[in-house]
Formats: C-alpha cells, structure tokens, sequence
C-alpha cells in the first residue's frame, strides 16, 4: 500500500478537519487515515474514526499503543481519576510525550508507505489554554527536525494547518470544506467519550463548546447584516 499522507486522526473534530484538509490535497485514495489506541477513556472515538473514514472512503488503520498505561498515569487513560484542571497547572488529562510519540511512529509508516508528511490536529490554543505542552508549532519544528534525520529525508513534513487557529477559526475551515455539519454530528472530542456538545466540563468540551458559540454567534451577525443590507437595498 502506497499513499502520499497519513493523518493522525483521533475521531475528533480536529483531527478530523484535517482529513478533510489532507483529502482535498491528494485524493481520498493517497490519504491513510492512523488513529492510535491506548485505553483511553473516550475510546468509543476510535469508533468515529472509523465511521467517518467508512462515509469519506479513507483507508483508516489502528495501532495499538496499549503499553503507554504501564509507562505513565493521567485521567485520560485512568477511569477511576476524576478530571481536574486546577488554574495554572496542566489538566491531569495531560498524556506526556502523547503527540510526539503519535508524530514518531506515523512517521515510520509514513516512511514506510512512500509518504513524505503526516497531518496532526494540534492547536496552539490547547497548550496556552489548557498547558498540553506539545501542541505548538514549535514543538513540532523540533519534531520534525529529528525526524528528518530518522528517515533520512529531508523533506518530510509534519503538517498542522490549524495550529495557529481559534476553535472558530477551524469551524470555519470545516463549513469551506463542506462538512461543518457532518464533523458536529459525528466526531467526539469528550474525555468521557459524551457526542455533541459532551460532558461540558472538560477542557476538550469548554473549547469545543465555546469555538461553536462564537461561531453561530458569527452566523447571526452575519444573517442580520444581510437581512438589514436586503431592506435598504444596498
């Protein structure tokens, strides 16, 4: 099997906006869709994944990465910790090392399947807003910078096209792309696995819920500019 992308895709609206992204460069049939397994406590958005991947028809694989339990613990992968996020600390759903493993073993099969870039999810606004600490863009220039010299190419890229954007920013991204709708019904971005607007209490759910207020907040003023524009015939 040969592709010129791989995605790393959790399930979640993120991720799954760059799938679209990655689709519309290459072709459904280039893209590999790579969604990892570590007993995470919102599993059932592997289940998504895989749904959204059967719909856009994407070539989706899942790698087990289980033994990241005995290594570390977090309420991510820990069922029985209550999620926290005390102000000016990290949430405890925070998984060291998570995404730069993720981008390292997407790598080898990148590598591996003739692809020269992996597509990530990750915002800058998760590690100013919520301290997960390897979801800048800097992170990822180091990243990538090491991988280069793993693979022996110097070309190969860790793509993250909405890095440097606001939730509703990405949710415009969506709309563009045509499936805003589809991506709010079906993907999950709950740390207790919750669909939709989720528990609404962790940090995954507040940025969630916050980037869609400000958004159909947008389409209101948007609405009633044209709605106005239309009675004075402008």
């Amino acid at each position: 099997m040969k592709k010129k992308a791989i995605v790393i895709h959790s399930g979640g609206m993120d991720s799954s906006i760059c799938l679209a992204l990655a689709i519309k460069e290459f072709g459904k049939d280039e893209v590999l869709s790579l969604s990892f397994s570590y007993q995470q406590r919102h599993s059932n958005e592997l289940q998504q994944a895989a749904l959204i991947c059967q719909t856009w028809q994407v070539d989706h694989a899942v790698i087990q990465i289980d033994a990241l339990k005995e290594l570390t613990d977090n309420a991510l992968m820990n069922k029985g910790m209550l999620i926290e996020h005390s102000e000016g600390k990290a949430p405890n759903t925070l998984v060291i090392g998570r995404n730069g493993l993720m981008a390292r073993l997407g790598a080898i099969h990148a590598d591996h399947i003739g692809a020269n870039c992996i597509y990530m999810g990750v915002m800058g606004l998760e590690g100013a807003n919520s301290g997960y600490r390897d979801c800048s863009r800097e992170y990822m220039d180091l990243k990538e910078e090491i991988l280069r010299l793993d693979l022996g190419n110097p070309n190969f890229e860790i793509r993250t096209p909405l890095v440097h954007m606001t939730k509703k920013e990405t949710l415009d991204v969506a709309d563009k792309l045509g499936v805003l709708d589809f991506l709010l019904e079906e993907t999950i971005s709950c740390y207790e696995g919750i669909s939709k607007q989720g528990c609404k209490v962790c940090p995954a759910c507040i940025l969630r819920n916050q980037g869609i207020a400000e958004y159909r907040q947008k389409e209101i003023q948007q609405s009633n500019s044209e709605s106005r524009c239309f009675n004075s015939h402008c």
